[in-house]
């Protein structure tokens, strides 16, 4: 049997081509990405939130952001 990959640019030309694989009686899997835990998703919200209000710390090395451990 063959396989077909396919990639989405949105969710409704997901679930169109769902719905003509379905009346087709084609069999098909669908494997979600994972999703990004919580905590990942709240880091990202508030980085993005405190680039809004340019509230930002410039980058000036590793040892700045380990607290200058060396």
């Amino acid at each position: 049997m063959d396989s077909l990959t396919v990639y989405f640019e949105n969710k409704e030309q997901l679930k169109a081509l769902k719905e003509v694989m379905e009346a087709m009686n084609i069999a098909f899997e669908y494997n979600r990405p994972d999703k990004y835990p919580s905590h990942v998703l709240d880091g990202i919200s508030t980085s993005l939130k405190q680039a809004e209000s340019r509230d930002l710390l410039p980058y000036t090395g590793i040892n700045d952001m380990l607290g200058k451990l060396a």
